[in-house]
């Protein structure tokens, strides 16, 4: 009977953090997203931020929406995506976790403590770069491991998101943990640590992955070991001994490169892909409207409202949505739609989309239990 391998064990673990906490600021910003622009409305210490109305009289309109949040919860990990895998080839793993680390405490501490809108956007744009740099470093990172740890991320940042709103909604809840939006926030400070912990001092580090000495300029940047087309992973492993017997080795040659494809050659594969594309893009276009967009506007008395407060009930509209992205991302294997659902879901989100516009604007819906159902 073999023993347990607690080298995978570590770093299957390791790669679950990575995933959970990489994506953790990215859910808590948006699950923080009114909180964000009320503070700078001077709304945060309301009545109605702690307590349900009995009767509402007036409607909860901001000059800047939830929205914008949004965008600068995606906008810097887009271009990060687009421009940085350009430049990260001579970085290595651990300067790139150090960075991640720090900014993603610094998006903590700017919109914890900011003092206009533009301060806290800067701190959600923050927390969106530390995403987005952590996606393409810790994915390229799970090359040196067994192929284990890529479905040890995803579910990690699976987790991200049920564990990270729901965190939020707790922490800020006046039935429960009852702290102020700013302290729940610094109390977040605390993954960001774990974080750091579970590189330096959890994962095991495999020898193909370049080390660096504080104190040594010069292992500042990877070597460049596949120069002219020659070298192997191998050349880099053979220089310490293997601590990984799950990882298999790995001989990268560049002699035979692929092809070019031309640009009109690249527009045509993009057309194979538009019927996959289109849909998907409008389910997100709807997703986000409803989420970002005219929750915030939904509100209900305390009769209505299972007593909860105004900035509670979009809280909790955030936890309950997180759930539905992790039941729908984990039951892909356990559920096989057929191919015209691929059609029909855009739709269904799009009369989603429609019926909460529609709601905001007339305020129809009788129970918040119907928006929780939806």
């Amino acid at each position: 009977m073999t023993g347990v391998n607690w080298t995978l064990v570590r770093n299957f673990t390791a790669f679950w953090i990575f995933g959970l906490a990489n994506n953790y600021a990215f859910v808590i910003m948006l699950s923080a997203a009114e909180d964000i622009m009320d503070k700078q409305n001077n709304k945060n210490n309301s009545v109605s931020d702690k307590n349900c109305e009995p009767t509402i009289t007036s409607r909860h309109c901001s000059a800047v929406s939830t929205g914008v949040v949004l965008l600068a919860d995606i906008l810097p990990e887009l271009f990060i995506k687009a421009a940085f895998p350009f430049f990260l080839l001579r970085m290595p793993f651990g300067i790139r976790h150090l960075i991640i680390c720090l900014t993603q405490a610094g998006s903590y501490f700017l919109v914890a403590f900011s003092q206009n809108i533009a301060m806290s956007l800067l701190g959600v744009a923050l927390a969106d770069a530390s995403s987005g740099l952590g996606e393409l470093s810790y994915l390229a990172l799970s090359s040196h491991f067994s192929s284990n740890m890529i479905s040890a991320w995803s579910s990690g940042t699976g987790g991200a998101g049920i564990i990270g709103s729901l965190a939020y909604a707790g922490l800020t809840e006046p039935h429960l943990a009852n702290l102020s939006p700013k302290t729940a926030l610094l109390v977040m400070l605390i993954v960001p640590i774990l974080f750091a912990i579970t590189y330096w001092f959890l994962m095991v580090v495999p020898p193909s992955v370049h080390t660096v000495n504080i104190l040594k300029p010069k292992t500042w940047l990877n070597p460049k070991i596949l120069e002219n087309g020659k070298g192997s992973l191998n050349e880099a492993m053979s220089k310490s001994p293997s601590i990984e017997s799950d990882m298999p080795e790995k001989t990268v040659s560049v002699t035979h490169k692929p092809r070019k494809l031309s640009f009109a050659e690249k527009l045509k594969l993009l057309k194979t892909l538009l019927p996959y594309m289109i849909p998907l893009a409008v389910v997100y276009i709807a997703e986000y409207i409803i989420n970002q967009g005219v929750t915030e506007l939904i509100f209900f008395n305390c009769s209505h409202g299972f007593s909860l407060s105004r900035s509670s009930q979009y809280r909790w509209y955030q936890v309950l949505y997180q759930l539905g992205v992790f039941i729908s991302r984990s039951s892909i294997n356990v559920v096989e739609l057929p191919k015209f659902a691929l059609y029909i879901l855009p739709v269904l989100q799009m009369a989603n989309a429609i019926f909460f516009f529609l709601s905001a604007v007339y305020w129809f819906i009788p129970h918040i239990s119907i928006v929780f159902h939806n």
